[in-house]
């Protein structure tokens, strides 16, 4: 098979060099693709949103599948365009793509469907947001509608805080904004969960916990994603039952009512509290870092379980898992989230003994004459399996301190609410 991949992060390295292990495979192509992919794929270098010229590069290269990596190009309705040029895509339609695009879509399918959520108000005005926020009990959460790369979401202290999300988002600090989210704040921990749906049947496809503040403790800003383990210390059968029957389901029903394919991964964001899910957002692809902490998980053929999933026949696969653990830890250029450096060469990184169970998936890295240079914020994923979470940490943070990058941050405490708690 001939295979494209569209996405240049660590998502989609991990993807590919999934892709790569299959013997059905001959030929892989990443649109744009990073320093990681070059090596096993040809990257080629077309914008994500120019979808004319994404349908003349598939359409001339005979490619069998193409796998949508990053949630903008789904929210647009690539999956609608490609498939109506009858080519096989990967990924939910723009109708189901709203799951991620629009927050308040959401939250009105929570409301009609009865799933567990954060209570919640919409608002169309700054005036009329503010007035409510003036009553309302803190911390709360201050939602821009729209995709803003993990950056509209603002967890607000007291009403000083909410004014200024408020006006940021209507004023266009996330693109035009004709309504904006207020929600009670959720207590409990968060985790990843995610299904393959072909939109008949699905498959749970593991769980996670991201870490997405910058500093050690979960402290700092939000980023995109400093790193994740899987699977998530508070999966428990009882649990999984209730997120399946409480949120999985009703949405899954809701879509198909309203004639909407969904053909992909679907994750949800949760906070447990109790024992309890609360479905916080959606996402309509696979999450980043935890991508890169499941795919290594997974035993089966991946290409063969995307064909299923493609033609309707998941429910014919079993899903096959290493009875492992598994970390990554994700080191960034200094100064991320905020300003950083960019184009700094990363010494030694082709050097590296990387041993079995052992995984470097590139995000912002790009590959001149063999050498890499940084070109993003996030720059690798550093991926270890273990049978014991800290000797998976451990391993993954030796790399690192091997690799030793002058302009690189890392956290040394991924997954310490499990390690701690051992």
């Amino acid at each position: 098979m001939r295979i494209a991949i569209i996405g240049s992060g660590g998502r989609e390295h991990a993807i590919c060099q999934k892709i790569y292990e299959s013997k059905k495979v001959k030929k892989i192509f990443c649109i744009p693709g990073n320093g990681g992919t070059s090596k096993i794929a040809n990257n080629v270098e077309i914008n994500i949103n120019n979808f004319d010229e994404i349908k003349s590069f598939l359409i001339n290269k005979n490619i069998d599948l193409t796998i949508v990596g990053p949630e903008e190009p789904l929210v647009n309705g690539i999956v609608d365009f490609l498939t109506n040029e009858g080519l096989k895509v990967f990924g939910p339609d723009k109708f189901c793509s709203r799951l991620e695009g629009s927050k308040i879509f959401t939250k009105k399918i929570c409301k009609s469907e009865n799933i567990p959520t954060a209570n919640f108000k919409i608002f169309k005005d700054k005036l009329s947001s503010l007035n409510y926020l003036k009553e309302k009990k803190y911390p709360i959460v201050v939602k821009a509608d729209g995709l803003a790369a993990g950056k509209g979401v603002y967890i607000c202290e007291n009403f000083s805080d909410a004014y200024k999300a408020v006006e940021e988002i209507f004023k266009g600090k996330f693109g035009k904004a004709e309504e904006v989210l207020i929600e009670d704040f959720l207590v409990g921990e968060e985790m990843s969960f995610f299904i393959l749906y072909d939109n008949n049947s699905f498959k749970i496809f593991n769980t996670a916990q991201d870490h997405k503040r910058v500093f050690e403790e979960d402290k700092g800003k939000n980023t995109g994603g400093m790193g994740a383990y899987s699977p998530s210390r508070l999966n428990n059968s009882k649990l999984e039952k209730k997120i399946i029957n409480k949120i999985i389901l009703p949405t899954l029903k809701y879509l198909k009512n309203e004639s909407g394919k969904y053909v992909g991964f679907l994750y949800a964001g949760l906070m447990i509290n109790n024992n309890e899910p609360y479905l916080i957002e959606y996402n309509v692809r696979m999450g980043d870092p935890e991508c890169q902490t499941i795919l290594p998980l997974l035993k089966n053929d991946f290409i063969e379980v995307l064909n299923n999933c493609l033609n309707g026949t998941l429910e014919k696969i079993n899903l096959e898992w290493k009875n492992e653990k598994s970390i990554c830890v994700v080191l960034t250029s200094k100064g991320y989230p905020e300003k950083f450096e960019k184009n700094i060469l990363i010494q030694n990184l082709e050097n590296l003994k990387i041993k079995k169970n052992e995984y470097i998936y590139h995000a912002g890295t790009k590959s001149v004459k063999n050498k890499f240079y940084s070109t993003g914020g996030r720059v690798l994923n550093f991926v270890s399996l273990d049978r014991s979470f800290k000797v998976a940490r451990d391993k993954a943070l030796y790399l690192i301190k091997a690799l030793n990058w002058k302009n690189g941050y890392h956290r040394n405490d991924i997954a310490f609410k499990v390690i701690d708690n051992l």
